[in-house]
């Protein structure tokens, strides 16, 4: 029996610390005083991340938590804390990444009396969740905190949302109630098998297919499915295409990798290895409107096998003619041990998955080449994901936010090793994310050398965390797409609206002067000649560096994007 007295503040750093938890990311508020103050007298070993934004501490969460395979954690206070985290939470969950949101809250007591911040928190987070909560009462604290990390890693990850009143905080609570249930702080913390009749049966499709195809999604990282995945397509020598978040799932100099489809990422090359199949296998992988390119790819009479561990994901967009339900990984090997059962040799005319993939990396470098060479000015973005490509060390992470950096560095990005190497924010889209999720990223992979790509759109949105970039002495290296324009939405205009552009356009900011202002160290790079000289600096300087390149406007470049939304 413990004899500490305890209270519910520090109930929640106590069951934190018990699952293992490290880093916290976050940002003070009144009502978050107790939590804070708990923080400051217990000794339980965590690192808090003051940040300038409760939109970056979700980023910030997200990005650790892919990194790392631990559960993110990230805290606000009531009212505009509680809405600004929000955003993070919901791309987390819809992403499959484990993010444990707090929020603290107006006292139980001062409920409907219209205190300041008061916020229906629970109501706000119960559709963008997959587990959330409001806490009434002090003993409610450990089994809140033990539900929330039950339900963040076991079946298909997400996010989780506990919202903790201020006067709840300071309420006594049984110390011998605090405890953690083992193994809840990493995703998956559990994995369950596929049906054995369902493993037998799309073996048996596989090893009859004349051109099978592989294609990837999150999933397959996540469940650290990339050597069991290897093994299968080797076997059956099948090429292997990747979603644009299942990137990493065998390395990109894999000899079966074909690379990114898609309309975001995907190039004519590889959409023909898509082609030409006569049975597809989804792996981890939602098959929704970016990868199939609306359902055009595969084809609607092609065979669809399809691994996943959330039973409602499979079937949605395509017949299925065999599911899986279950882990990544341990379908795989089962998958691949039932392929070596029946002994069973492929048809005469299979196709030749290495000699499919080869053409597809061949064909894409060869349309990237003269493009990553030109001297033209604004500098071309195809020039700099061939500079990163020959300066970045193998272990590097690069996280790309959405409109000018993603399709880039989903097509052209070439990541040597399996594994989490490459993030986007591929659910929602928000501008902004790049920079706090590398910080993130940076914080748990410490040895890696992580890069933040953005556009100047984004950079806008986030800017302010380069102050805790600097503070913590975090050696991010960021490099800013300058093109003075929302390129997404303008490409988006040209192609759909007969060039009626409206309100997309804004004034050039000097980037790197802003940074320099911030105690970054910063480029601005003009001349395409210049831009290598300026990336291996920015590498080697020991401290954060930006890199502000003068770049091509999105609708005027040759990106690797099949259709524009509208």
């Amino acid at each position: 029996m413990s004899t500490t007295p305890m209270n519910g503040a520090d109930a929640m750093v106590r069951m934190l610390q018990h699952n293992g938890v490290q880093h916290i990311f976050g940002l003070c508020g009144d009502t978050s005083l107790p939590f804070y103050d708990a923080l400051a007298r217990l000794d339980h070993g965590m690192d808090h991340i003051l940040t300038r934004d409760e939109r970056s501490a979700a980023y910030m969460a997200d990005g650790y938590a892919r990194v790392t395979g631990r559960v993110g954690v990230c805290e606000g206070p009531s009212g505009g804390g509680a809405t600004y985290l929000l955003p993070g939470l919901v791309e987390a969950n819809e992403s499959s990444v484990a993010v444990l949101g707090i929020t603290s809250d107006v006292s139980v007591g001062a409920r409907g009396k219209f205190p300041l911040t008061e916020l229906d928190q629970q109501a706000l987070y119960r559709p963008l969740t997959k587990w959330n909560t409001t806490i009434d009462r002090v003993d409610q604290i450990p089994h809140a905190l033990r539900s929330a990390f039950r339900a963040m890693t076991t079946g298909r990850p997400g996010a989780a949302h506990i919202c903790l009143p201020y006067d709840v905080q300071k309420h006594a609570i049984d110390p011998d109630t605090v405890w953690a249930q083992p193994g809840h702080g990493h995703f998956p913390a559990t994995r369950s098998a596929p049906d054995p009749a369902a493993v037998d049966e799309a073996a048996e499709r596989l090893v009859r297919a004349r051109a099978p195809v592989f294609i990837c999604g999150g999933g397959v990282v996540i469940a650290g499915a990339s050597a069991a995945l290897a093994a299968l397509a080797e076997r059956l020598n099948a090429p292997v295409c990747t979603t644009v978040s299942g990137q990493g799932s065998l390395a990109d100099t894999h000899p079966l990798n074909a690379g990114v489809v898609g309309t975001n990422g995907g190039v004519p090359a590889t959409r023909a290895v898509v082609a030409q199949a006569d049975l597809v296998l989804f792996i981890g992988c939602r098959a929704g409107s970016t990868t199939t390119e609306h359902g055009q790819m595969p084809g609607r009479g092609v065979t669809i096998l399809h691994i996943d561990v959330d039973a409602m994901t499979i079937g949605t967009n395509y017949r299925t003619d065999v599911a899986l339900v279950g882990d990544a990984r341990l379908a795989l090997q089962a998958l691949d041990a039932a392929v070596q059962r029946l002994g069973t040799p492929r048809p005469a005319n299979a196709s030749d998955g290495r000699a499919l993939a080869a053409r597809a990396r061949a064909e894409k470098l060869a349309f990237l080449a003269p493009l990553a060479a030109s001297l033209d000015q604004p500098i071309r973005p195809e020039r700099v994901l061939d500079a990163l490509n020959r300066l970045l060390p193998r272990e590097a992470i690069a996280v790309a936010d959405p409109g000018t950096p993603c399709p880039y560095f989903s097509a052209y990005l070439d990541a040597p090793q399996a594994g989490r190497h490459f993030i986007t924010n591929r659910a929602h889209g928000a501008l902004g994310f790049s920079l706090s999720a590398a910080f993130g990223a940076a914080i748990g992979r410490p040895d890696s050398v992580v890069v933040a790509a953005m556009g100047d759109g984004s950079f806008g949105f986030t800017c302010g965390e380069l102050e805790t970039v600097v503070r913590r002495g975090v050696p991010l290296k960021m490099i800013v797409f300058s093109n003075a324009v929302y390129g997404w939405i303008k490409a988006s205009q040209k192609t759909g609206y007969d060039e009626r552009y409206f309100s997309v356009d804004f004034n050039r900011t000097d980037h790197a002067r802003v940074a320099e202002a911030f105690g970054v160290k910063a480029w601005r790079v003009k001349d395409p000649s210049e831009l290598d000289g300026a990336l291996k600096a920015a590498l080697h300087h020991d401290g954060p560096a930006l890199i502000d390149v003068i770049s091509q406007p999105l609708q005027d470049t040759a990106v690797p994007v099949s259709q524009w939304m509208g």
